[in-house]
């Protein structure tokens, strides 16, 4: 017997939410944006009248302003969109305790049931978007179908506030001529491959050699053969299963471009000092730093490197991240921005292979880390800075534990 997955995903969410709180932008061309002042200035969600004159999420507002003169530009309200999350969320779970997120606006459900028919999820899939719209006054999309992917793509189909049906029986004839851009974890960079290949519709991947998907992609390609078969066997996991944290990780988009390596110093550890209390608080070391950096030209890269030992000491990841700078990233001055990630994690109580000669040492960086996570914990992460970030005062104004995250989701499972 099939599954019966749904996915739920929320129309323009932080857009809708902010509509709702103002009524009187319901109908008028509106873009949630970050703050341009402190070089933030994207769109982050927009409202249909805004996307139907082409404002897209990722744009600069100047180019957003381009295509919709007269465009609304608000500020993200974050607390606001976690609030409706788990309102979302607690709907869903009256339902099912196989509940998934993909991120604050995107859950899958599996509603599985044994001795029930396919279809039964239909009726559950109207039953949420009715009850989202009248208990909270958003509007969500539901995808239903056998497997996670197909359920999502479902739910992309058809919006707003709309349930698409992709069965045993049709989906191929829906989803196979469809984009291959449209297929889940098919981003810019992937496509540019696959286009070379003839790739251009889903069909076209799931007819694609495995040998020449692999040759070109690795074992991404043909995970991505699989998904376009309707293959995928992947689980909902139940409520009460957490994430494994595979990464910890921190970027910022610095106040002004990082122009010397005295910049880029200053920003790596300030981003170090997050990333290791991070690994701390949540119990890992890691044995790899990687430093991914943006120019001012929008270029994107990154550079990883291995550690002796594992490690979550502030002092151990900012010289690795600072050593990684000048041997990869240096030439490539000035930049827009910088991030530091940590992967590779293992337990921090995880035996190791001991260094008599720096144990010292190391023992007093711990005992230093834990007594700045103390009084942080107190007082906020800014109560203590390094000296290096005191030299710009612009610098010394980034937060990066409470501003720059990143939140990492676990897309290949």
């Amino acid at each position: 017997m099939d599954r019966v997955i749904l996915h739920v995903d929320a129309n323009s969410f932080y857009a809708s939410v902010e509509v709702l709180y103002h009524p009187e932008l319901r109908g008028r061309p509106v873009s949630v944006c970050g703050d341009p002042e402190a070089r933030h200035g994207i769109v982050l969600a927009s409202t249909p009248p805004a996307k139907k004159r082409g404002v897209k999420t990722g744009m600069a507002i100047w180019q957003a302003r381009q295509c919709c003169p007269g465009l609304i530009c608000i500020p993200p309200h974050y607390d606001l969109y976690l609030h409706f999350s788990r309102m979302i969320r607690a709907i869903e779970e009256e339902y099912t305790d196989r509940v998934e997120a993909f991120g604050l606006d995107e859950n899958w459900l599996d509603v599985s049931r044994p001795g029930h028919p396919f279809a039964d999820g239909i009726p559950i899939a109207e039953e949420i978007r009715r009850r989202v719209r009248e208990e909270l006054g958003i509007t969500v999309s539901v995808g239903v179908s056998f497997n996670k992917v197909l359920a999502k793509l479902g739910s992309d189909m058809k919006k707003p506030d709309a349930t698409t049906v992709l069965d045993r029986d049709s989906w191929r004839e829906r989803v196979w001529p469809l984009p291959v851009s449209d297929l889940l974890y098919v981003g810019p960079r992937t496509l540019r491959k696959l286009l070379p290949l003839g790739i251009r519709t889903i069909g076209d991947l799931a007819a694609a050699p495995e040998t020449v998907l692999t040759g070109r992609l690795g074992k991404i390609g043909l995970m991505l053969k699989v998904f376009a078969c309707g293959l995928d066997r992947a689980p909902v996991r139940p409520v009460q299963v957490e994430e494994t944290i595979k990464s910890v990780g921190n970027s910022a988009t610095a106040p002004h471009d990082v122009a010397t390596r005295e910049d880029a110093r200053c920003v790596l550890y300030l981003l170090a000092e997050s990333v290791g209390a991070r690994l701390r608080e949540a119990g890992f070391r890691c044995s790899t730093v990687s430093v991914s950096a943006r120019t001012v030209s929008l270029a994107c890269f990154s550079h990883q490197a291995c550690l002796p030992r594992p490690t979550n000491i502030t002092a151990e990841i900012g010289a690795c991240a600072c050593r990684l700078f000048e041997e990869r990233c240096a030439d490539a001055l000035p930049l827009r921005s910088l991030g530091v990630s940590c992967t590779e994690l293992v337990p921090e109580d995880a035996p190791l292979q001991t260094d008599l000669a720096g144990e010292a040492r190391r023992e007093r960086r711990e005992t230093l880390d834990a007594s700045l996570d103390g009084l942080r914990r107190r007082f906020g992460h800014q109560v203590v800075q390094r000296g290096i970030v005191l030299s710009d005062t612009a610098f010394a104004a980034v937060n990066p534990r409470e501003e720059h995250l990143i939140h990492p989701i676990a897309l290949l499972r």
